[in-house]
């Protein structure tokens, strides 16, 4: 797979993604790790279970965050 077009150095390792409602309950807490993604480019990305705290419903959550610029032939 061929480097990244762009990089950013000072980008962490890890976001912390805290997701609350519009009454700002805090539903979950969630990691999204650094990642090379297949097409090339690079970012987070992060997959989980969120529960609703009220309810006890349980959701699915994905998250990608991909640095614009960062495929390889752009």
């Amino acid at each position: 797979m061929p480097d990244p077009a762009k990089k950013d150095p000072q980008a962490p390792k890890f976001l912390e993604i805290i997701i609350k409602d519009s009454g700002d309950k805090v539903w979950s807490t969630i990691y999204a790790q650094a990642k090379n993604f297949s097409t090339g480019s690079i970012g987070y990305y992060v997959s989980d279970k969120v529960t609703n705290p009220e309810s006890a419903e349980r959701y699915q959550c994905s998250l990608s965050f991909t640095l614009i610029g960062s495929k390889p032939g752009k």
